[in-house]
């Protein structure tokens, strides 16, 4: 792995070990982005999942960044970082430097020199997204783009699997309350 990159096989494995190990998705999105942050020597990272009534990205766990850049306002999914199709990861190398961010001034408070956004999708939907922080410009590898693409494919799954988990259990709760199971 050549110096430059911040994420090679191990860091990936390691993380995403910790996608499949958690319980519920804050509990993932945490390990997630506290990985991220502290194996990749990054400013911060954070994980967004899909408000569809709002059309907005909530932030599901974030790390590394300061409590005003995070309550920023909201970051609408038609204004925030993205490409017209919504499926491809955005990389602003230079923050100073790009005209498509929603707050650049609030990237400069905050020392954010580059950002890479990666969607998070299931099924060409997307559902959140990823994003990275640096506090210097990047130039993100290829390699470093294939694991970090390949890591929201691993959140994506994980996303699912909490809504499908919480579904099941939700039917089983309600029949439980109507079919009583006597011991």
């Amino acid at each position: 792995m050549p110096s430059d990159d911040k994420i090679d096989l191990e860091i990936y494995k390691l993380i995403v070990e910790n996608v499949f190990d958690a319980s519920d998705p804050t509990t993932m999105g945490s390990r997630v982005t506290q990985l991220l942050v502290s194996t990749m020597g990054v400013k911060g990272a954070s994980i967004f999942v899909v408000n569809p009534g709002t059309e907005s990205l909530e932030i599901l766990a974030t790390e590394g960044l300061s409590i005003g850049y995070v309550n920023k306002g909201p970051i609408l999914v038609d204004k925030s970082i993205k490409l017209p199709s919504n499926l491809k990861p955005v990389i602003i190398t230079d923050t100073n430097n790009s005209e498509h961010l929603q707050y650049p001034e609030k990237a400069k408070k905050e020392g954010i020199r580059s950002i890479v956004s990666l969607p998070v999708n299931l099924r060409g939907k997307i559902i959140g997204a990823l994003r990275i922080y640096h506090s210097e410009p990047w130039e993100v590898s290829e390699l470093e783009l294939s694991y970090l693409r390949l890591l929201t494919l691993n959140i994506g799954m994980a996303l699912r699997y909490f809504r499908l988990s919480s579904v099941v259990q939700c039917t089983k709760d309600t029949l439980d309350e109507i079919h009583p199971i006597w011991l």
